[in-house]
């Protein structure tokens, strides 16, 4: 099998995929230098992407290996499972979330219901942001499990961790790194760096990712 350096073939990093993310990370940081973004929109916004990669990993589920009848039954109790172990831990992060970084005003809710992520996204200006981080994994989802049939290798047990995988270094990244810029009173060239860490960690995450599904068996 080839690699990122075989002649003739695009670095990892050059896929359309990984350009998407690339491009989809860029621009909290243009929010930060032109739209005067403090630390609780950037934290905001990667909280939200959590809940974007969990709803992207049950369509995943979903279509795993779509021609192994048998694992129709057990997708019947993976996936519920899934939809409520990961809920509650993107929750939980969310607590921390609001508590840690969105003042007084967040202080009283202790789980970020719908009404408050809602007003908090309109507050903030993120709307438009978390957009276009569904549609960047959205393309991902659409150009890598489906058209380059990821899901042929994808097995449910590897699902059910994968996310995990991922958000797990970002939320240790991102609240340390966000309660360390708050305490210093959100400085510009802080919160630049915590999202070039952040865009760091996940395209390279992403590109583990694709070498994990590139190189596993392929179902029949």
């Amino acid at each position: 099998m080839t690699d990122s350096t075989t002649p003739g073939r695009h670095p990892d990093w050059l896929t359309p995929s990984a350009a998407a993310l690339i491009a989809a990370n860029a621009l909290p940081l243009i929010a930060v230098l032109w739209m005067g973004w403090d630390v609780f929109p950037v934290v905001l916004l990667y909280w939200l992407e959590n809940v974007v990669v969990g709803a992207f990993n049950v369509l995943r589920m979903v279509w795993a290996r779509p021609d192994d009848i048998g694992r129709w039954i057990g997708k019947l109790f993976l996936i519920p499972f899934f939809v409520f172990h990961y809920g509650m831990f993107t929750a939980i992060h969310g607590v921390f979330v609001f508590a840690l970084f969105g003042g007084p005003g967040y202080v009283e809710s202790f789980f970020p219901t719908t009404a408050m992520v809602w007003q908090a996204m309109t507050e903030h200006g993120v709307v438009l942001l978390a957009g276009a981080l569904v549609l960047s994994h959205g393309f991902s989802f659409a150009w890598n499990y489906l058209g380059r049939r990821e899901y042929r290798r994808a097995t449910l047990e590897a699902l059910m961790h994968q996310p995990y995988n991922r958000v797990i270094v970002l939320h240790i990244t991102i609240i340390a790194g966000g309660f360390v810029i708050l305490s210093l009173g959100s400085p510009v060239m802080g919160l630049v760096l915590l999202v070039a860490l952040k865009s760091t960690v996940d395209v390279k995450a992403h590109l583990k990712e694709r070498r994990k599904f590139a190189s596993g068996p392929v179902s029949r």
